[in-house]
C-alpha cells in the first residue's frame, strides 16, 4: 500500500450527496468558502479552501480538499493540512488559516497557505494533490493574505498575493521563495478600485486572467471580478464581474473563488454564506462561457449548478435555494442527530427561488415539509417571485409534540424549464422553517 492509500485510509474518504449536481457542493453542515478549483494530472478536478467553523472567527485552523471526476458526485478528504494538530508541520502554531492555493512542479504538489497572525504565508509539499501537506514553512516577502499561484508554460512560477491592492511576484525554482526584486502591481486603475483582496489566476491561450472578491458593488465584497493580460505580472485590464453572490444571506459580506476548464468546459467556483452570517460559507459552482475577445459573461447563481435543470419530481432539500428576500436563510437544524440544514427565520412577505426546475411529468400535487408556530401560505409562482401562480399550500400551525408537518395542495399544469419561488406569507408574525418540498 502506498503513501497515499495508507492515509486516505487512516483519515476517510466521505462522499457528498450531489449526485443531482446540485448546489452547494458540500454536505450539510460543512462549510467550505474560498474554492480555488484545478484540474491534475489525473483528470479529476480537486477544490482547495479554507473552512468556516465558528461565527467567532474568519475560517479554522485546518484544510480539507474536495475532489471529483464529474462534477455530480463530490468527495472530500478531512483534515490534509493544519497549522495545529495531528498533521502540524508549520514554523508558527496556533494561527487560523484563510484562503490557499495549490500548485503542481516537478511531482510535487504545493500548498500555499495564509494566516491574519503578522499576516504571514507559507507553503507546505506533498506528493499527493489529497495531501497531507507537511514540511511547512515561511514564505518571506509577502506580508498580507490569499496566495495564488500560476505556474507557466516555461516553468516559472508567479506568486499573486494582497488585500486593497495586490502583489505580484516571480517564485524562485524552489516553488518556496519569492524574487522580491519582481515585485509590482497588476491592475490597472479600475481594478485597483474594484479589487478587495482573495486573488486568483488561471492561463487560458495567451491570456491571463486575475480573478479576485470585487467590491465595486453594494459597497462589499459580493462579486467576483476579472482582469486580463498578455503578461502575467501584468498590467491587467479590468473587465467586470463574473457572478455576484448578493442575494444568498440577508447579512453576506464576501465572495472568494477562481475559474477552471473541466472537460472543454469552463466553470466559476465561488462560495455562498449560511446562517444569517458573514461566516457559514459554501463552496459552489456554475457553467461560464468565455468569449472570442476574452471577455466572460456575467452568470447567475443557481440550484442545479453544473447539472442540467433539476427534475421537478425529485425531493429537493430547501437550504438548495439559490436566491432569498427578506428575513429568511439557511441555518442547521437542530432537531436532528444527523447533519442537516433548512430555511429558517421566515416571515410574511419572504421568498427563495430555485433555479431551475424541469416540470417534465404530468405533476398534479406539491408537499412540503416544515416547522409552523402559527397558521401560515407558501405560494407557488414560476420565473418571478410575482409571476405565474400554480398553486398554494397551506400551512397550519405544528401539533403538539409533533417535530413537523407534511402539508400538501394541488397545482396547475405547467412543463418545461423554469425558476421556481416559494413565496412565504403569514399573520402574527408567524414563524416557520421548511426541510424539504416535491411535486408528485
Amino acid at each position: 500500500m502506498n503513501k497515499q492509500s495508507l492515509f486516505l485510509s487512516a483519515i476517510g474518504i466521505f462522499l457528498c450527496l450531489a449526485s443531482l449536481a446540485q448546489n452547494p457542493i458540500v454536505p450539510a453542515g460543512m462549510y467550505i468558502a474560498d474554492p480555488e478549483a484545478h484540474v491534475w494530472q489525473d483528470g479529476k478536478i480537486y477544490i482547495y479552501g479554507s473552512r468556516d467553523e465558528s461565527d467567532d472567527f474568519w475560517c479554522s485552523y485546518k484544510h480539507h480538499v474536495l475532489f471529483s471526476d464529474n462534477l455530480q458526485d463530490w468527495n472530500f478528504v478531512e483534515n490534509t493540512f493544519a497549522s495545529k494538530g495531528e498533521f502540524d508541520q508549520v514554523d508558527y502554531h496556533d494561527r487560523l488559516l484563510f484562503a490557499p492555493d495549490c500548485a503542481y512542479k516537478n511531482g510535487t504538489y504545493y500548498l500555499y497557505y495564509c494566516s491574519p497572525k503578522k499576516l504571514s504565508e507559507g507553503v507546505a509539499t506533498s506528493q499527493s494533490p489529497l495531501g497531507p501537506f507537511t514540511t511547512g514553512k515561511q514564505i518571506h516577502g509577502p506580508n498580507q493574505i490569499d496566495p495564488a499561484v500560476l505556474v507557466d508554460d516555461d516553468g516559472q512560477a508567479y506568486y499573486y498575493w494582497g488585500q486593497a491592492k495586490p502583489k505580484v511576484a516571480k517564485l524562485k525554482a524552489n516553488m518556496t521563495e519569492i524574487d522580491s526584486s519582481t515585485i509590482t502591481l497588476p491592475l490597472d486603475e479600475a481594478g485597483n478600485k474594484a479589487f478587495h483582496e482573495g486573488s486568483s489566476i488561471r492561463k487560458i491561450g495567451d491570456w491571463y486572467y486575475f480573478v479576485c472578491a470585487d467590491d465595486s458593488r453594494e459597497n462589499r465584497p459580493t462579486c467576483l471580478g476579472y482582469a486580463i493580460s498578455k503578461s502575467p505580472m501584468g498590467p491587467f485590464e479590468y473587465k467586470g464581474v463574473i457572478i455576484d453572490n448578493i442575494g444568498c444571506d440577508p447579512t453576506v459580506w464576501n465572495n472568494h473563488g477562481s475559474i477552471e476548464k473541466f472537460k472543454d468546459q469552463w466553470y466559476v467556483f465561488y462560495h455562498r454564506s449560511t446562517h444569517n452570517s458573514q461566516k457559514f460559507r459554501k463552496a459552489c459552482i456554475e457553467p461560464i462561457k468565455i468569449n472570442k475577445d476574452g471577455t466572460i459573461d456575467e452568470v447567475e447563481m443557481t440550484t442545479q449548478g453544473a447539472g442540467k435543470p433539476l427534475s421537478a419530481s425529485k425531493l429537493l432539500q430547501a437550504e438548495r435555494t439559490c436566491f432569498l428576500s427578506g428575513k429568511v436563510f439557511i441555518d442547521e437544524s437542530e432537531s436532528n442527530d444527523i447533519p442537516n440544514e433548512e430555511l429558517t427565520n421566515i416571515t410574511d412577505g419572504d421568498y427563495a427561488a430555485y433555479k431551475y426546475l424541469n416540470f417534465d411529468k404530468q405533476l398534479k400535487n406539491f408537499r412540503i415539509k416544515t416547522n409552523v408556530s402559527n397558521d401560515g401560505l407558501v405560494e407557488l409562482r414560476l420565473d418571478q417571485p410575482k409571476g405565474k401562480l400554480i398553486g398554494s399550500c397551506k400551512l397550519t400551525s405544528t401539533a403538539n409534540n409533533t417535530a413537523f408537518q407534511i402539508s400538501e395542495c394541488e397545482i396547475k399544469t405547467t412543463k418545461g424549464k423554469h425558476a421556481l419561488y416559494l413565496v412565504f406569507k403569514g399573520e402574527n408574525n408567524s414563524f416557520f422553517t421548511i426541510d424539504w418540498f416535491q411535486f408528485y
